[in-house]
C-alpha cells in the first residue's frame, strides 16, 4: 500500500513539474533581451537564496548536514549540478533565439534516453505495450529529425543533459530541497564571479534600483526551484521509465505555445510528430503485468 501511495504521489509531482516546464518558455521570452549567460547566473544565485529560505521554513537542516558529510553524494551532486546548468543555459539560449520547436524536440528525445538508462542502471523492465510505445515514439523522433533536415544539436544537448541529470538524482537519492540547495551552491561561486565580471564591464541587465527586468531575473529563482523540487520528489518515487514518458507533457505544451501564442506554423511534419508521441504516451499508460 505504501509503494502504491508513493507511486501516486510521484506521478502527481511529475505531472506538475512537466506541465510547469511546458509553460516556462513564456517566462524566458519575457527575458529574451537579456544575455542567456546572465539569465543562467541569476537562476543559480536566486535559487540558492530561495532554497535557503525554504530550508528554514521546512526545518530540513538535518537532511542538509547528512548530505554535506557524505563525500560520495557531494561528488554526484556536483556532476548533476553541472549537467542541469548546461541544460538551463542551452534551453535559455534556444528560447531567446526563437527555437522553441527544437527545444521541444529535445524533451521528446529525453524520455527515450531515460527509459534506456532505467533499463541499464536499474534493471527496469517493460511490457509489450510499453515497448511498442517506445518504438512509436522513436519513429516519431526520427521522422521529426528527417523533417528538420539536419542533426538537431540543441535538441540532443537538452535531451542528454537532462536524462543524465535525472539518472544522477535517482542514484544519489537525497531529499529534494536539501539536494537542490547543495547542487546550486556548488556552482554558485562560478555564477557569482561571472556576475561581478558583468558589472565590471557594464554589461549587466540587473540594476539597482530594481526595474522590471531585475524583478524578472529575481523570479528566475522561483521559476527554477519550484518544478525541480517536484521533479526530484517524483524521481525518488517512480521508475525512470515512467518519469521519462510523463515528460512528454512538457514539450507538448511548449508545442501548443509555439503554435497558438508565438505563431509558429503548424505544418504537417509537426502535426504527425505530435500525434505519434501522444499515441505512444497513451499506449505506455495502459497497465499490464510487467515481465521479469
Amino acid at each position: 500500500m505504501k509503494n502504491f501511495s508513493q507511486e501516486i504521489q510521484g506521478t502527481i509531482y511529475a505531472i506538475m513539474a512537466f506541465s510547469f516546464w511546458g509553460l516556462v518558455p513564456i517566462y524566458f521570452k519575457m527575458v529574451s533581451h537579456v544575455n542567456p549567460s546572465e539569465v543562467l547566473v541569476h537562476r543559480i544565485l536566486w535559487s540558492v537564496i530561495f532554497l535557503i529560505v525554504l530550508l528554514f521554513i521546512t526545518k530540513s537542516f538535518k537532511n542538509l548536514i547528512i548530505i554535506l558529510k557524505d563525500t560520495k553524494k557531494l561528488k554526484i551532486l556536483f556532476i548533476s549540478a553541472l549537467l542541469v546548468s548546461l541544460n538551463w543555459l542551452t534551453f535559455i539560449w534556444a528560447i531567446s533565439n526563437n527555437k522553441i520547436v527544437e527545444a521541444s524536440l529535445g524533451y521528446y528525445i529525453n524520455p527515450l534516453l531515460s527509459v534506456l538508462l532505467g533499463y541499464i542502471f536499474f534493471k527496469e523492465r517493460m511490457t509489450k505495450l510499453q515497448t511498442c510505445a517506445i518504438f512509436i515514439a522513436f519513429m516519431a523522433i526520427v521522422y521529426q529529425v528527417y523533417a528538420l533536415g539536419q542533426l538537431p544539436i540543441i535538441s540532443l544537448m537538452l535531451a542528454f543533459s537532462f536524462a543524465l541529470y535525472g539518472l544522477a538524482r535517482k542514484k544519489v537519492h537525497v531529499e529534494s530541497i536539501s539536494g537542490l540547495l547543495v547542487e546550486t551552491f556548488l556552482v554558485s561561486p562560478f555564477a557569482l564571479f561571472y556576475l561581478i565580471y558583468l558589472f565590471t564591464i557594464n554589461q549587466n541587465a540587473f540594476v539597482i534600483p530594481l526595474d522590471i527586468t531585475s524583478y524578472l531575473l529575481i523570479a528566475a529563482g522561483l521559476i527554477t526551484i519550484i518544478p525541480l523540487i517536484w521533479f526530484n520528489s517524483a524521481a525518488t518515487k517512480i521508475s525512470m521509465m515512467k518519469l521519462g514518458f510523463l515528460q512528454y507533457i512538457g514539450p507538448s505544451i511548449s508545442f501548443l505555445l509555439a503554435i497558438f501564442v508565438y505563431n509558429e506554423p503548424l505544418n504537417t511534419d509537426k502535426l504527425i510528430t505530435f500525434i505519434m508521441i501522444w499515441f505512444a504516451l497513451f499506449l505506455f499508460s495502459i497497465k499490464r503485468k510487467s515481465y521479469k
